[in-house]
């Protein structure tokens, strides 16, 4: 399945395009071993690039975001946008744009949205992971809870990609690059380089593990 640039240029959202292929190329080899993941959504960018190469493989993508908004997202905060505010539920609701995107990318039968917070998808969640994408809240709350609820879930050989890494804090939010340390500390990933904003961890496979980090 080929990506349709036109259509991922029109739909909302903080995604580069040199980000979003690379998430397209990861999971294009991910997918072929298991399931992707991805939390926050927002109306879609990130879902048409994994979720595209997971049509490719037959694979399946789980997009879980609770579709209201991250916290710089509502009304008065820098990045809020009056076209996705509800005015019956006086609130951002983004899961409309979002079925919509899904709908005109042709991906309905292989994105499984999944609306709600990260932790409450993750509590009885049992199945390997073969990626894992963390774009939700930028809070330190919000990223570690995201981080600590699916990072065991990925597979040896799997990956965790983190977006919005800024090294300095004058560029953007620290917490996501809180968490991406936090991986590259825990001895359980393989840093790869980074991708413009787009943190790239592969999970260790057992055997290829540092032996001062076997013990």
């Amino acid at each position: 399945m080929k990506l349709d640039e036109k259509l991922i240029n029109n739909i909302k959202g903080f995604l580069d395009v040199h980000e979003g292929k690379a998430l397209y190329d990861i999971a294009l080899e991910a997918s072929r071993y298991g399931p992707c993941l991805e939390i926050g959504s927002y109306c879609g960018k990130s879902t048409v690039y994994i979720g595209s190469a997971c049509k490719k493989n037959s694979g399946i993508l789980f997009s879980i975001d609770h579709h209201q908004g991250s916290e710089e997202q509502q009304p008065g905060e820098e990045y809020f946008d009056p076209e996705l505010f509800d005015h019956e539920t006086s609130r951002v609701d983004t899961f409309k744009a979002f079925r919509k995107t899904i709908e005109a990318a042709g991906l309905a039968d292989t994105v499984v949205p999944m609306v709600c917070n990260s932790e409450v998808a993750a509590r009885q969640w049992t199945t390997p992971l073969s990626l894992v994408f963390i774009d939700g809240g930028h809070s330190y709350e919000a990223a570690y809870t995201d981080y600590n609820a699916w990072a065991g879930h990925i597979m040896p050989d799997g990956y965790l990609l983190i977006h919005d890494i800024f090294k300095d804090p004058e560029k953007g939010g620290q917490a996501p690059y809180h968490i991406y340390k936090m991986a590259v500390a825990s001895g359980l990933f393989k840093k790869l380089p980074l991708i413009n904003t787009l943190g790239v961890l592969q999970r260790y496979n057992f055997r290829d593990i540092p032996h001062n980090l076997q013990k």
